[in-house]
């Protein structure tokens, strides 16, 4: 019997897709070529980059033996590999790369429901298992998502998918400063993010944690994804480790992030 958690991830993944691809699907050619916020990235970058992640996942899933092929092929030129991939696909034809985007994600989607639930499939970071690949291609969705939503001027309705970002963004606290050569604080951060409907509030951490962060889920998934900057939300940390944390918070696998500037100094 399938894992029910399995299962809604697999939904909430299909659904922020779907979420994006009614954003893209109907745009004229020459607006896959508008600037987002991601420094040298357009739209066509965008789609093209989840495009490329979504056929790495497939992969890995389905040929362990292909996918570490393209690891080594990866470390040849670890700065740089992420954008070329994405390069190469926005030198597509827009209508072109938007059919292989959708065809990857209904290709990812069978692989994903076929997969054996306990099993660990290799990625460029630890070994996941179906369900936390689902998680991590959803929250790296929805951040190239907003990226897109930029461009375009949308503001999006952020709603209960945002708990796996969120969620991923606190299991990576201690990634955030093992990229950075930073030791990892010892002591435990409680972290409390109002959900989007103003009332659950999502809890991660130990209740007598001193050190604690909270807020609006939504900021926390931004500053995570390093779609905003600190200074631009309502995020409040106590207590100096928290406080360090979200300087560098990072929820995606790679090199450390630059992050964005601050809206006053753009």
């Amino acid at each position: 019997m399938p894992d029910p958690s399995a299962v809604a991830v697999f939904t909430d993944l299909r659904e922020e897709s779907g979420e994006l691809d009614a954003l893209v699907g109907e745009l004229p050619a020459a607006d896959w070529a508008a600037p987002t916020p991601a420094s040298g990235w357009t739209i066509a970058h965008q789609i093209a980059h989840l495009h490329w992640t979504d056929q790495a996942a497939l992969l890995a899933l389905t040929d362990p033996d292909g996918f570490a092929l393209r690891v080594e092929e990866a470390l040849k030129a670890p700065d740089s590999f992420v954008d070329e991939g994405a390069e190469e696909g926005a030198r597509l034809d827009p209508a072109d790369l938007l059919a292989r985007w959708r065809e990857g994600r209904r290709a990812l989607d069978a692989a994903l429901a076929a997969a054996s639930p306990d099993a660990r499939f290799p990625w460029y970071g630890p070994p996941m298992k179906a369900a936390s690949m689902a998680s991590a291609r959803l929250m790296e969705t929805w951040a190239h998502g907003q990226d897109v939503a930029d461009a375009l001027g949308v503001r999006r309705t952020p709603g209960p998918r945002l708990r796996h970002v969120a969620r991923i963004g606190v299991r990576a606290r201690a990634y955030a400063y093992a990229v950075r050569g930073l030791p990892v604080p010892e002591a435990e951060v409680r972290v409390e993010l109002t959900a989007p409907d103003g009332h659950e509030v999502w809890e991660y951490g130990p209740a007598d944690a001193p050190q604690r962060v909270t807020g609006p889920a939504l900021d926390f998934c931004l500053l995570v994804t390093q779609r905003a900057h600190r200074a631009d939300l309502a995020l409040t940390a106590t207590g100096p480790d928290a406080d360090r944390w979200l300087d560098i918070a990072q929820a995606f696998a790679g090199p450390a992030g630059s992050g964005r500037a601050p809206r006053d100094a753009r």
